[in-house]
């Protein structure tokens, strides 16, 4: 196959690039540009030159084509946007999905479009699996795509990864099933320790460099100081819920998300954030002995996204579910609030939780199957 890979400088990508090349494939490397030159500029020193460095040296041992891709723009206006947007309503946005969605198999297909450029198959670093569902599987389901769907014959299942600390499909939820047909995982049945391994083995430029934390287009930039780049400071009072006490002040409710437990810089503890008044700028929190007040073991969810057939789904249906990247799920009930099934309440089963926060991601699984995701409500 013809095979373009996206490749950011770090080890995942560097070896999915390998072991493509190793199955023989024809295999053309991409860089997407998406960092911020004006955050860079004023806030602190951009990623690009060094991940730049350790992609050009990939490619070149592999011998392998590369090319940069500049999608700042469209970063911009489909990522940016939204999380600033999110941010400023008080809820909690994750660019992560949004950039898998609207740019690494979004924005970058259009790109290969536009300069006649075709290939079979896109593939990435990412810790999932994409195959093929068989037989009665391919059922119409809804393909959602902003606010706008259509009925679409289900033929590709996103399945969670081998490694289920590593996992990512928390991140892929929201493709749809023409970005699926295109998605090439091949990390998706290594655990990140044999990946480390491969590129020791084939000695990878990348091997030994440390796995990026945060935003991808952050880099060393601290958050905090990119969102007071973009919304300034607003300060406010930091109240205790259970006694409506000011115990406090921040720098604006932008900063905060639920559940956050650092940078409250408060005596006492521990303190968690447990809600946000936009209207009047005030963070709440609650000393973690006094959590049960806001323990939840309810929450609903919109815009709900399947990735799947829709036959599966039924009132009381028991999947499991994450609301944040990372390995836990909780088992839970869920009811369809709406004759299209976009709207949902879930029920977590013999748990409650406390991070439970508007505006994050609800993925769904069937075992190892992702089912799709929407956003936190309320």
């Amino acid at each position: 196959m013809r095979i373009a890979v996206l490749v950011s400088g770090g080890v995942d990508s560097s070896v999915a690039l390998k072991l493509l090349q190793d199955e023989g494939h024809t295999v053309l490397a991409f860089y997407l540009k998406i960092w911020l030159e004006d955050e860079t500029a004023f806030l602190g020193e951009c990623p690009w030159e060094e991940d730049m460095g350790y992609v050009r040296a990939v490619c070149k041992q592999l011998d392998v084509p590369l090319e940069i891709v500049p999608l700042q723009k469209e970063y911009h206006e489909r990522v940016i946007s939204y999380a600033l947007s999110e941010v400023r309503a008080g809820r909690t946005p994750n660019p992560d999905v949004m950039c898998n969605s609207f740019i690494k198999f979004g924005a970058f297909s259009d790109w290969l479009k536009e300069k006649g450029i075709t290939f079979d198959k896109v593939a990435t670093g990412h810790y999932a699996r994409v195959v093929p569902m068989i037989g009665s599987e391919k059922l119409k389901t809804k393909e959602m795509h902003g606010r706008k769907g259509r009925d679409q014959l289900s033929q590709y299942t996103l399945l969670t990864a081998a490694d289920p600390v590593k996992d990512q499909t928390y991140f892929l939820s929201r493709l749809i099933q023409g970005q699926l047909s295109q998605a090439l995982f091949p990390l998706g049945q290594y655990m990140k320790s044999e990946v480390r391994a491969l590129a020791k083995e084939w000695s990878l430029p990348t091997k030994d460099r440390p796995d990026s934390q945060g935003l991808c287009f952050l880099g060393k930039i601290n958050y905090a100081d990119f969102v007071c780049h973009h919304l300034g400071e607003r300060e406010g009072d930091i109240v205790n819920t259970d006694t409506g006490e000011v115990v406090g002040r921040h720098k604006g409710y932008w900063l905060y998300t639920i559940g956050q437990r650092h940078k409250l810089n408060l005596s006492g503890g521990p303190w968690y954030v447990t809600g946000k008044d936009v209207s009047k700028n005030i963070v709440l929190i609650s000393h973690r002995l006094k959590m049960t007040n806001v323990e939840r073991d309810t929450f609903e969810v919109e815009d709900f996204r399947w990735l799947v057939p829709m036959d599966i789904l039924y009132k009381g249906a028991q999947f499991k579910v994450k609301i944040r990247h990372g390995a836990q799920q909780y088992a839970c009930v869920v009811e369809f609030l709406d004759t299209q099934k976009t709207c949902l309440r879930l029920q977590l089963l013999d748990h409650k939780e406390r991070g439970i926060a508007p505006g994050q991601f609800a993925v769904l699984y069937d075992g190892e199957r992702c089912l799709g995701s929407g956003v936190i409500s309320r």
